[in-house]
């Protein structure tokens, strides 16, 4: 059971108060800056292994380099982002475009074409949660005017799997498929404490914890009495440690084992909405929509 009685991620009040972190924006690819070992390197680690495809690993490492601020990437450039070589790259591209994933005008820029889609759609529909989760995420947007999020745990980060957008409150295009780093976010920290001890601790030890705001948490130590605290109270509240006027709040979504394999997030401006409403209005909300969640997956 998870209980959190962490402080809520305030909303983004001006990109002028808010200080650029410390290299850049978390990104919706594996990329991002709390991936601790390229994945080059991980591939590169199962040569020995006779059943691992690792031209099929390769393509999807190419895939995951762009972006929504990248949409178009040069083979030098997917060279860079990925780590494998421009001959590697340039075959994963001729290979992809020529199954309709990916395709180029100039044959210099490269850009993923709507057939990647299918990818994501194909673990999307065969989750229940995430294909019938949006009716309750927008009865309960439409309750609190605000925009409500459901993500799971994939490493260090955190992975959107279904949003209602009411407004958009940061800096970052939030949308499925998005990522974000999971120490410093109100999902993030509910499905870390969720997690057998023993797992969370290895993953604390993995953490490189970059300041985003000045609220940031800063030590491991402290983020493990925040975690203790989401367990205790059973919700996370982050207040601007992402962007400083993002407030959020989160609960857990518990399997029929009990065990928690997702997060019910609603984020807010600080300016426009207090910790103690979240706590009082808020929290009642996210907990109902959360166990209503929770019987899909019974």
């Amino acid at each position: 059971m998870l209980h959190t009685g962490s402080a809520p991620a305030p909303k983004k009040q001006s990109r002028a108060a808010n200080p650029p972190p410390p290299s850049s924006p978390p990104s919706p690819l594996p990329l991002s800056p709390s991936t601790p070992v390229p994945l080059a390197e991980q591939i590169a680690g199962f040569s020995g292994d006779p059943n691992f495809m690792t031209s099929l690993a390769r393509g999807l490492l190419v895939v995951q380099a762009f972006s929504n601020r990248k949409r178009q990437l040069t083979i030098s450039h997917l060279s860079h982002r990925t780590g494998l070589s421009r001959a590697s790259v340039r075959r994963c591209l001729y290979t992809l475009s020529k199954l309709g994933f990916a395709g180029s005008d100039d044959g210099r820029n490269f850009f993923l074409r709507p057939r990647v889609l299918t990818l994501g759609h194909s673990y999307l529909s065969s989750m229940p949660l995430a294909s019938a989760a949006y009716p309750v995420l927008e009865h309960v947007s439409h309750l609190l005017h605000e925009s409500c999020s459901i993500a799971t745990l994939d490493g260090l980060d955190i992975i959107y799997v279904a949003r209602a957008n009411v407004t958009r409150i940061m800096a970052i295009d939030l949308g499925v498929g998005s990522r974000l780093p999971a120490f410093c976010t109100s999902m993030g920290r509910v499905l870390l404490a969720g997690l057998p001890p023993g797992d969370c601790e290895q993953i604390l030890q993995r953490m490189q914890l970059a300041r985003y705001t000045e609220k940031t948490v800063a030590s491991v130590e402290k983020l493990r009495q925040l975690l203790n605290a989401t367990r205790r109270d059973g919700y996370s509240l982050v207040d601007q440690e992402l962007e400083l006027g993002l407030r959020s709040m989160a609960v857990p979504i518990q399997n029929s084992a009990g065990r928690v394999v997702a997060a019910l997030n609603v984020g807010a401006h600080a300016q426009r909405v207090s910790i103690q409403d979240m706590q009082a209005r808020f929290l009642p909300h996210l907990r109902t929509a959360a166990q209503e969640l929770s019987l899909l997956l019974r």
